[in-house]
């Protein structure tokens, strides 16, 4: 195996020596992993991708990393809770769609059919006592393939709006 003599500074070995306890082996595997990330990052952004990072499963979730870039958002609302469609479009050409619910709250009690109508029917009936359950915030990402995998996993409407801008560019270059 080749060898390469990198030098460093006095004041950097304390970093370098933590790098390595943390990544639990060589000092050359640790400085390989971390090349081979800046390589695939800067790659992605030369190419117009994006670091993407997103937050998955209920409540906080945990975090997911990915290359894309953003094409379509699209949001609804219920009395219950909201929903937060966004579609990347990742480095390998495929579709990611993160899905983002806010917390629900649904009225279950004897007047839950009032309370459920909006705000103007509680004007005037602030008495009225109200039971409901909560469901905490989730949100989650799925990978489409293709286009048509896509149609399945969001609303038409959306659907619609993505399937008009497949076509683009990701980096288009003006002579202006």
């Amino acid at each position: 195996m080749p060898n390469k003599t990198i030098y460093v500074a006095d004041d950097d070995l304390p970093l370098y020596q933590r790098a390595q306890e943390m990544a639990g082996g060589t000092l050359s595997a640790t400085i390989t992993a971390a090349l081979r990330r800046f390589v695939e990052v800067e790659e992605g952004r030369k190419q117009g991708y994006d670091e993407i990072v997103v937050r998955v499963g209920p409540g906080l979730g945990r975090k997911q990393r990915f290359s894309g870039v953003l094409l379509a958002q699209w949001e609804r609302s219920t009395n219950e809770r909201t929903e937060t469609f966004r579609i990347y479009r990742s480095r390998s050409e495929k579709f990611v769609v993160h899905l983002e619910r806010s917390e629900a709250y649904t009225n279950v009690g004897p007047n839950a059919e009032k309370w459920n109508t909006g705000w103007r029917a509680w004007i005037g009936d602030w008495s009225a006592d109200q039971t409901f359950t909560r469901t905490p915030a989730e949100s989650s990402l799925r990978v489409a393939g293709s286009l048509e995998e896509l149609r399945g996993m969001v609303p038409d409407e959306l659907y619609d709006v993505v399937a008009d801008l497949v076509d683009q560019p990701t980096i288009e270059d003006l002579d202006i």
